[in-house]
């Protein structure tokens, strides 16, 4: 039996999911209503996306540049208006897209989640309201090593452009070096996006928690940073399949599973993001040294970090994570 996931909010326990699924018998007319005409009068969401991907979008299974958007729309409604959907509990957990099903696959729990400008939503689809511009991403993928992945990055420009809950936030690019290739790369790929980006050193947004803040330094420099630390951790703390070692000069790249599955040493570079409780996403433009980060700035555009949950970049390439495993 698969986990009910999507149903009840990315923080949930699986306690608070159950509660969910039982309650949503509750919530069924209003859930009929919603997946019908959506949720009452208003004027429908513009420049909207929605994408339904598998395997860490590793495999597109349906992209909607511009998907039927009808009334004040809610994730799951813009879903089901838009792609053949079965669901359970009460029509609140989409079990699966257009016959991919969530379940088991070979040895590996695997399920739908979703992300809502590359954040994991905090709510149920059917309780999501989707705002202007919002990118609602759909991925089918094995939750072995983790089912809290809070935050990619393939849905760049956002979160920067639109925000969260369509409340646009303040963005501040943290360099260890203001002024470094680096640090200019990645805030000229964010005012080309349209999105300003004020310039500090390490470290002077922390705490600013309705802030969305990029780091670009080597990771070595960033172990004391909160928001970042846990992806030393691996995806169990960070939700990114990455892990540096003790200090920093090593990067392991993982499979689904969590296994290290390749290890690159100077001159990788790594983009992530993460995000701790309610804080707003922290991204990391890193790497094993200075010109393992200035690597990673350069991949820093929407070209290369399109549907990819985080990003390795070494003297070969762009290595999309996680890897894939051989199970």
């Amino acid at each position: 039996m698969s986990r009910p996931r999507n149903v009840a909010g990315a923080r949930a326990s699986f306690g608070a999911v159950a509660r969910a699924a039982l309650a949503a018998a509750t919530l069924l007319a209003i859930g009929a209503f919603a997946l019908g005409c959506g949720l009452g009068p208003g004027s429908a969401p513009t420049a909207v996306q929605l994408l339904v991907t598998r395997d860490f979008g590793a495999s597109a299974v349906h992209v909607w540049s511009a998907p039927q958007v009808r009334g004040e729309e809610t994730a799951m409604s813009l879903l089901t208006r838009n792609a053949r959907v079965d669901t359970r509990y009460g029509g609140g957990f989409v079990q699966s897209i257009d016959g991919l099903s969530g379940g088991q696959e070979g040895s590996a729990p695997v399920d739908w989640f979703y992300y809502v400008n590359g954040i994991e939503a905090a709510k149920g689809a059917a309780s999501t309201n989707v705002h202007p511009g919002d990118h609602i991403w759909w991925d089918r993928h094995d939750w072995s090593q983790t089912d809290d992945v809070p935050a990619v990055v393939g849905s760049f420009p956002e979160p920067f452009l639109n925000g969260i809950e369509g409340k646009r936030l303040p963005v501040r690019v943290e360099c260890a070096v203001v002024g470094a290739e680096a640090c200019n790369t990645v805030t000229g790929r964010l005012r080309a996006a349209g999105v300003p980006a004020a310039i500090s050193g390490l470290g002077s947004g922390i705490g600013a928690l309705q802030t969305l803040r990029i780091a670009v330094a080597p990771f070595a420099s960033l172990e004391t940073d909160p928001g970042v630390r846990n992806i030393a951790r691996g995806p169990r703390a960070s939700g990114v399949y990455a892990r540096f070692d003790a200090h920093g000069a090593t990067l392991a790249l993982l499979d689904e599973a969590g296994r290290a599955v390749q290890r690159l040493g100077a001159g990788a570079g790594l983009i992530a993001a993460t995000r701790t409780g309610e804080e707003a996403p922290v991204w990391v433009v890193t790497g094993t040294d200075a010109s393992g980060v200035t690597r990673a700035a350069r991949a820093f555009d929407e070209a290369s970090l399109k549907d990819r949950f985080a990003l390795a970049v070494d003297s070969a390439g762009a290595l999309a994570l996680p890897r894939r495993g051989s199970s």
